[in-house]
């Protein structure tokens, strides 16, 4: 299995929203997930009834060398433990993925209206699809302490964020 790949097709992009690759700050910001434009508009009928969709996007700007395996502290912080490489929402885990959960705004064409997509302005997208809830986790969601800590201001508002002036 070492060294197998496959190939996934960009379906979108992400226009405006977020840029800087920013850690927090991440809420109240909306941004366009922009389809192909040899897609049909028909493929997103029915998607506007949905309030959520789950993005996959990839983390464009990251390079290869930026895979680590090895376990290490989130964001370097010595007060959380350090983790393996499946424990981190980042762009060190091999594919270099990221799913995002915006909430849809509106359509227009082939542009998805969202707020709250954590992918920055440019990033390939290369799925989507609304959301069910009967599709999401099960049961109690467990977790440590440290994510919570350390996502405390992941979905404070942008606007808010220090050192930026109102919007």
């Amino acid at each position: 299995m070492s060294g197998e790949f496959i190939q996934v097709p960009v379906i979108g992009v992400v226009v405006d929203g977020h840029s800087g690759q920013l850690d927090d700050f991440k809420g109240g910001v909306e941004s366009i997930i922009r389809l192909r434009p040899d897609y049909p508009v028909e493929s997103l009928q029915g998607v506007d009834e949905f309030s959520h969709l789950q993005v996959i996007w990839h983390f464009s700007k990251a390079r290869p060398e930026d895979v680590a395996l090895h376990a290490r502290s989130p964001r370097d912080n010595p007060d959380w433990p350090a983790t393996g490489t499946f424990a981190h929402h980042n762009h060190r885990r091999p594919p270099q993925l990221g799913v995002s959960f915006p909430r849809l705004l509106r359509i227009d064409g082939l542009d998805l209206h969202v707020t709250d997509l954590d992918a920055d302005d440019g990033t390939p997208i290369v799925d989507l699809v609304v959301v069910f809830k009967e599709m999401l986790p099960r049961g109690t969601v467990t977790q440590p302490s440290w994510p919570t800590e350390m996502l405390g201001s992941y979905w404070a508002d942008a606007n808010q964020r220090p050192g930026t002036a109102e919007i």
